[in-house]
Parts: structure tokens; sequence; C-alpha cells
């Protein structure tokens, strides 16, 4: 689907157009005035030959970035990346997905580890405003809702609008953050407790998703760092500012990323101690169970040879005595691990 949105300098207001204008007034938006922004949400393939081919052609290398989420769905997202062609500012980002978002406001019902990405591109010219997407991003619905309410903020050109794309995408990054930063105290109080091999791969599932998150907020730190640096001429010097911020939020979420990775890594270091700490008390348990039955089982032993010159068998206090001396080993063993503090 294409959502085709407007700001008229003439008419000093926001209008949804429609998208056949794309194609019966291509030349006409091209070379006006106005702010264009083009969203193509889960198109088809001819939707975007029309967008990307047809009214503003880009180069191959970008129509096939886009194109692979539509023709490998189950692939992994691209990593975040930035280039610059010669009429046209191409940026690949990885905003959390709608699964993602959907297990952290209801963590009860998740069935399943969701994937947590997803992939947003844009092309950025001076007057048009491109975002591709196949699966919902929730940034994209926020940038309609605020152009609802202050449409007049079109006025600042594409490099503005797709600074508030990036700033509600890093922002929700905030609330994941805070539920692994949780999930992970919880799972320190069970390691203590009760380490098991299912929470052992609950880690491991975290660790895996911790993994995932912290290689995009990387990737797009050094995104938002290029655009804030005023490396690009289709970001207005005005706006850097704005870029700027956005940068610092990705900085201190990459820090608190790298937190819970080392406290995962802490975790698993600390189940697996946990558990050979387990493992070596049941041992020391059936060892002294072991040593103390030792005795008792060489006085049975020698006591159950069928030879017929074993003087206690024929005495009548025998039988009392060995079972005496079989309960005075075990007796000392005992006395023994305690004196040892072995128990």
């Amino acid at each position: 689907m294409i959502h085709l949105y407007c700001w008229s300098k003439a008419q000093r207001a926001g209008l949804l157009l429609n998208p056949d204008m794309l194609r019966t007034h291509a030349e006409q938006i091209r070379t006006a005035a106005d702010v264009y922004w083009i969203d193509l949400d889960n198109p088809t393939e001819e939707e975007e030959r029309l967008v990307l081919e047809q009214f503003q052609p880009v180069h191959r290398l970008t129509r096939n970035d886009i194109a692979q989420r539509r023709q490998q769905p189950s692939t992994q997202p691209d990593i975040p990346k930035v280039e610059a062609f010669a009429n046209y500012l191409f940026v690949v980002a990885n905003p959390l997905s709608q699964a993602m978002l959907d297990r952290v406001a209801h963590p009860e019902q998740a069935a399943a580890m969701p994937k947590p990405l997803t992939q947003l591109t844009a092309i950025l010219m001076p007057k048009i405003l491109i975002t591709h997407h196949n699966e919902r991003v929730r940034a994209v619905e926020q940038l309609r809702g605020f152009l609802a309410r202050h449409e007049e903020q079109a006025d600042r050109g594409p490099d503005y609008l797709f600074h508030l794309v990036l700033d509600a995408m890093v922002d929700e990054f905030a609330p994941v953050l805070n539920f692994f930063h949780d999930q992970l105290d919880g799972i320190e109080e069970q390691v203590f407790e009760k380490p098991s091999q299912q929470l052992l791969m609950r880690i491991l599932s975290t660790k895996r998703e911790i993994t995932a998150l912290r290689k995009t907020l990387i990737y797009q730190r050094e995104v938002l760092a290029r655009l804030a640096r005023g490396d690009f001429t289709m970001i207005d010097k005005r706006e850097i500012a704005y870029y700027r911020n956005v940068y610092d939020h990705v900085i201190r979420f990459t820090e608190l990323i790298e937190s819970a990775r080392e406290m995962v890594n802490d975790l698993m270091q600390t189940h697996l101690a946990a558990a050979s700490h387990k493992l070596n008390e049941v041992m020391k348990v059936l060892t002294m169970i072991s040593t103390t039955v030792l005795p008792m089982t060489l006085i049975a032993g020698i006591y159950g040879m069928n030879f017929e010159n074993l003087p206690e068998t024929k005495w009548e206090y025998g039988y009392p005595l060995a079972l005496l001396m079989m309960a005075g080993a075990g007796i000392t063993s005992f006395i023994y691990f305690r004196w040892k503090k072995w128990l």
C-alpha cells in the first residue's frame, strides 16, 4: 500500500493525496516546492516499481536492498547503514518488530521468542521522503499521528520528518531494555535457588535476543553518528542538533545493552558454577554414605563366607557382636565426618 502525504506551501496545509498522482503528476511533484512523504507499507512489486523506477528512479543496489525483505521474508534484516548517492540519501534502519513490542507489553501472553527486529529503509531527497517497510513499524504510525496534529511541521523538510521516525524508533528500545533487565533480575534469583536445564535454556535464549539488539544498536549508533556530524548535504544544518539528540539516546541505550550482555554472561557462568556446586554436594553425600556403609559391608562379607572354621559362627553372641561392630563402624564414620565439618 502507498500512502502519499503532501505539505502544500500555497495552501499552508497537509494533504493526503491519491497515490495514482505519482504516475499522472510525477514531473509536477518532483519539481514542486511542496514537501512530500511517500510511505510504502508492505507494498507489492508493482507499487515498488511505480515509486522506485517510474516516479523516482534509484540505483539498482538500492532497489535490491529494499526488495530483499519482500523476496526473502525469513532472512534477518540488513544491518543499519547509510549511503549517499548523487541525488538522494539511502538509510537502512532496524526498528523493533511489533511482535517484540507486544511481548514486552504483555509478557504473560508470549508463547515463543519472536523476531526482535524488522527493517525500515528510507530515501531522502531535498523535498521528498520515501519510507519502505514490509511489516508494521510503530514509528511510522507515530509520524502520521504527529503530522495530523502538527501538519505545519512538515514544512521543515524530509530530513526533519525522518528525524522524527528515528527518534520514535530509538525510544522504543527503552521499555524493551527495562524488560530484559527485569527478566535478568528474576533469572538471577532462580540461579541461586534452583539451577536447572530449563533455566539454562532460558538464559541462552535471552542472550541471543540481547546479542541481536546489541548488534543493531551498535550499527545504528554509527549511522546516527554520521548523520549527526553533518556528513551529508541532504541533512540541513539546522536539523543536525535533532539528529545529535537521537544519537545521544542511542549511546545511552547501547551502554544499557552492554550492561545487560555482561549480566547475562555472568548469569551463565554463575549457573554453571551453581550446577557444578550442586553436583558436588550430591557427590559428597553419596561418597559419605558409601564410606559409612563400606566397613559394614566388609564385616558382613567376612562373616558371610562359607568357611567351616569361623570361630564366631558357632558362638551364641556372634550375631549380636557382628551387628554391634557394624553399628560402631557407622557411628565412628559419622562422628569423624562431623569432626572434620564435612557434614
